[in-house]
């Protein structure tokens, strides 16, 4: 049997189509287009075996570990590729200059960066009759071992300082990320001008100028690379061979001519550019990729419950009555499950579309954030507390209460709010679960929804809801109904915690009690428990006019926004 390929699933991230497999060391591989044709090429003893390695990698010039390896034969061919670890999660060792005029790059995660390259290679955006040519992305190589942090190269402080930005979520800091790009056959800007006799000043005033138009030509193309350098810049070996021979000439022009000739081949756009760890789209192109995708999703949202054809590496399953697309997160090693029917939303809740965007916390006892994603989608994210029990509440009769029932699982809350909804009781909506890759650290000290859950499986036949993961449960950041939403694109809702809105002058604090007491008689008249809810579980809407938003009875609309507290009676 194949070593490598013992079962091949199809799986898209971020728009790139992967055949994922299995490695024969336990690792895992993702295959592009581009590789699938040599796959038995990247099995790993044909190209990663320790001694093949050791013996046949060039270390390539640059600032991380970035090597060049051939292949095996296989079938009479080899393959020429390039190797490097991704540095997400390191510090950006930029110079003054640059970390000036990029002050917050990061370096790309390797979904994002084949995405990006990929987008880039198919040339749609920016004049037509301008590319800009790079490596072809082939593979990434996950090994299955995991790294000590030191080895990671990953900054302690910085790790501390996102997981402290987004306690709970899986960052995946010590596992290794391979990139596998094919060589391009070329030399670089500085070894081109070796073939050119210069002095240092002219050499210098040509670096810096060819290295200016590249910039030009990626940022004509809607993209920016804050580490630009002339050794990432190649020209073919036919076209540097040229260069070459019209050195060897004695004509006394000789170079005059060699430059001529090779900014007529960067006219051209006969060059190529690699290396893409710190590629991103200009803000321009990136706007208007946000704006594309925010509409896309905002009629996909609309139609979410209508069923759309499942790719391969998706599938469907109905928990508790609520409708689910799910699939790995690929990224993390997660699970995801997104609400409704409709697999084009899926990809909006990728954790890297949220997890490491800028966020505001929204309260000051329980892990809640809100964020605007990648796409330009504004969601609320929360650590569930599924499992806990002890210092959940300081209150003893809440406690009583939360000790008889438990605290409710991620699903149980996902059901409540769209049963809640269908009575016609406001409720946020909600949208996907998200189950870390990484093991919790914490014990659950309540395991009665574990037990409930176990015989509710995924399509792998593991529980849905497992002690030893945490999971993150993503809404909507409230801004009015979804169907008046995707018809707006201006003058949206605002949404004001109840508990603060005697505080902006909104009501006063007996119409906060009073409406906070009505919420509870209608999930009591609907057959639910809410004695436990809080002002501050409760959303009031504002117009742009910081108005009030009413009901069809001329009271606020109160929307419940915390469901882990909500029990049905008959329960």
């Amino acid at each position: 049997m194949d070593k490598t390929i013992s079962k091949k699933s199809l799986v898209n991230v971020l728009g790139v189509v992967y055949a994922h497999t299995k490695t024969s060391d336990g690792g895992d591989l993702y295959l592009t287009r581009f590789a699938e044709p040599y796959e038995n090429h990247f099995e790993i003893e044909n190209w990663h075996e320790k001694n093949w390695f050791d013996e046949h990698k060039i270390r390539l010039k640059g600032t991380s570990s970035v090597y060049r390896v051939p292949t095996k034969q296989v079938s009479g061919k080899s393959l020429d590729l390039v190797v490097k670890n991704c540095r997400v999660g390191e510090d950006v060792p930029l110079d003054t200059h640059t970390l000036e005029e990029f002050c917050d790059a990061e370096f790309n995660s390797p979904w994002e960066e084949f995405s990006l390259v990929t987008e880039m290679r198919e040339n749609q955006y920016g004049p037509r009759e301008m590319r800009v040519n790079t490596q072809r992305p082939m593979a990434i190589y996950v090994p299955p071992e995991k790294m000590q942090l030191w080895q990671s190269g990953r900054s302690r402080e910085k790790i501390n300082r996102i997981r402290a930005k987004h306690p709970g979520i899986d960052l995946d800091i010590l596992k290794q990320y391979k990139l596998i790009y094919e060589w391009i056959k070329g030399s670089n800007l500085i070894e081109v001008f070796e073939h050119i006799e210069l002095d240092n000043t002219e050499l210098i005033s040509h670096l810096k100028k060819i290295n200016y138009k590249v910039l030009g030509d990626l940022n004509k193309k809607g993209y920016l690379v804050a580490d630009m350098k002339p050794d990432h810049i190649i020209i073919s070996d036919d076209d540097t061979g040229r260069i070459e021979e019209i050195g060897l000439t004695r004509d006394i022009n000789a170079p005059e001519k060699q430059v001529e000739f090779l900014y007529q081949l960067l006219n051209e756009g006969r060059y190529s550019v690699i290396d893409y760890e710190l590629l991103s789209r200009t803000p321009d192109h990136e706007e208007e990729v946000k704006s594309s995708r925010r509409h896309s999703y905002l009629d996909d949202q609309k139609n979410r419950f209508v069923p759309t054809p499942l790719p391969a590496h998706l599938s469907y399953r109905e928990i508790f009555g609520v409708p689910y697309i799910l699939g790995r997160a690929e990224s993390t090693g997660g699970n995801l499950w997104v609400v409704g029917k409709n697999a084009h939303l899926f990809d909006y809740f990728l954790p890297e579309r949220w997890r490491k965007t800028p966020s505001i916390k929204l309260s000051y006892t329980k892990e809640v954030f809100y964020t605007i994603t990648k796409d330009n989608i504004h969601l609320v994210w929360k650590t569930s507390r599924v499992g806990e029990m002890h210092g959940v509440e300081e209150d003893e009769s809440r406690y009583e209460k939360i000790r008889q029932f438990g605290i409710n699982s991620p699903f149980e809350e996902f059901a409540i709010a769209l049963e809640l909804n269908r009575l016609e009781i406001p409720s946020v909506y909600v949208r996907a679960i998200y189950m870390t890759g990484s093991k919790k650290i914490e014990a659950s000290t309540d395991i009665r929804r574990y037990e409930s859950h176990k015989n509710i499986l995924d399509p792998e036949g593991n529980s849905i809801l497992q002690e030893n993961h945490n999971y993150i449960t993503i809404r909507g950041y409230y801004n009015g109904p979804d169907k008046w939403v995707a018809e707006h694109s201006d003058a949206l809702y605002t949404p004001v915690d109840l508990s603060r809105a005697p505080y902006r002058g909104l009501i006063n604090e007996s119409e906060c009690r009073g409406l906070l007491e009505r919420v509870k008689e209608r999930l009591k008249n609907a057959g639910y428990d809410g004695s436990l809810l809080k002002a501050n579980d409760l959303l009031l809407a504002i117009d742009d006019k910081d108005n009030i938003i009413k009901n069809s009875s001329g009271e606020p609309e109160v929307i419940i926004c915390n469901f882990e507290l909500i029990w049905k009676l008959d329960r």
